[in-house]
């Protein structure tokens, strides 16, 4: 009796375990699909946002002070973060901050090269942001991939596969055309009648993209060749961000701000755009847990899209056939760059051209649950 219960208990088992599967698989399959709704309005509104509230009529918000509170949010979110893990403890909290900090001063002052070419990437955007169309912007933006992957070569010693290559080679050439045709072609005309300097502009979105491949590539060699999460690593980066953003928002905006406020020309879209910069990075993080690498691809390709089209609506952006050419191959090649290695499940860099969002799927892990594993754990 006892074997023949057995064996009535082993269908029900297995039929259970096929429904629990097919349950999971059906929640993951919605979580992607959210994902890829997250990465695209996260990447579409952020640039669209700050294009928006620096074209508007009247006083501007210092974009150095925004720097300086995007900073000041993000550390606070990872002290957040580290608290919870520590279930609380706030002795042990306080103990894990000052051994990391402190003690280990000099791997904290590791942080200061990467933290400074952030602080000056950001503020850069800012001024690309104000200067270029945000459609323009946002395909030459993607150059930024070009420079990963190129540090990651020279730094990183990693190798790409013949589709990235291809890719890159795609990548600048696309970027190349559109920006052929702006200069060209009735945007460049517009900018100089809206008192925008379109030279200025590129020049600062191509700083930035050479800065975010050098800085993202720096970063995660730090962060593997250390045991130090990457929450903390973003608290100590965040540190030196603050005091280097005070100090060029001293020098740039200082007797401005010391007369008229920190927080002057600061209104809720304003506040938005500063939530949207801080916790952006941090949020792609979390949503690729749930996702992938080419969904990720997918997804800043798809946000070019939206981006383009909104500019049309909202800014009276021009879209040509030459642009259309150019911007379709920067997001074929996104697509391409971001498709795994053959035997790999995801490409080898994928970790570097997303250094920058400053998280990493084994720390998430520590952090939250994997929905693609249910039931398998690792430990802090």
């Amino acid at each position: 009796m006892m074997m023949a219960a057995a064996s009535n208990e082993s269908p029900n088992r297995s039929t259970e375990d096929k429904t629990s599967a097919r349950r999971q698989n059906e929640v993951n399959k919605k979580l992607k699909y959210i994902s890829l709704a997250i990465l695209v309005i996260q990447n579409a509104s952020l640039i669209l946002s700050i294009r928006y509230v620096r074209t508007l009529p009247g006083d501007h918000f210092y974009t150095t002070s925004a720097v300086v509170m995007a900073e000041v949010l993000k550390v606070f979110t990872c002290l957040v973060i580290i608290l919870v893990q520590k279930r609380g403890n706030v002795k042990s909290f306080v103990w894990l901050l000052y051994d990391s900090i402190v003690v280990q001063y000099l791997d904290t002052l590791k942080l200061a090269v990467p933290s400074l070419i952030y602080t000056l990437q950001n503020n850069l955007q800012y001024v690309a942001i104000s200067n270029l169309p945000a459609a323009t912007f946002q395909v030459t933006y993607q150059l930024k991939i070009l420079t990963t992957a190129l540090f990651s070569v020279l730094m990183l010693r990693k190798s790409l596969s013949k589709i990235q290559w291809i890719s890159l080679v795609l990548l600048f050439a696309g970027v190349a055309i559109v920006q052929v045709e702006q200069e060209s072609g009735k945007q460049k005309e517009a900018l100089t009648s809206t008192n925008q300097n379109y030279f200025k502009g590129l020049v600062s979105v191509i700083i930035s993209c050479l800065s975010s491949g050098f800085a993202g590539v720096y970063f995660e060699k730090i962060l593997k060749g250390s045991s130090a999460s990457v929450w903390m690593r973003n608290i100590q980066l965040g540190i030196f961000g603050t005091v280097l953003g005070l100090l060029g928002m001293w020098w740039n905006d200082g007797a401005s701000i010391a007369e008229k406020g920190f927080l002057f020309g600061y209104t809720p879209m304003v506040w938005g755009v500063i939530f949207n910069q801080a916790f952006g990075g941090l949020l792609v993080a979390v949503v690729v847990k749930y996702a992938d690498n080419i969904l990720k691809g997918f997804a800043t390709s798809f946000s070019i899209i939206v981006s383009t089209i909104t500019s049309v609506y909202l800014f009276g952006f021009h879209v040509d056939l030459i642009f259309t050419l150019g911007a379709g191959l920067v997001i074929g090649a996104v697509y391409m760059y971001s498709l795994p290695k053959p035997n790999t499940s995801i490409s080898s860099t994928s970790t570097s051209s997303s250094s920058h969002s400053k998280g990493g799927d084994s720390e998430l892990e520590a952090f939250l649950p994997n929905p693609k594993a249910p039931g398998k754990k690792k430990g802090n």
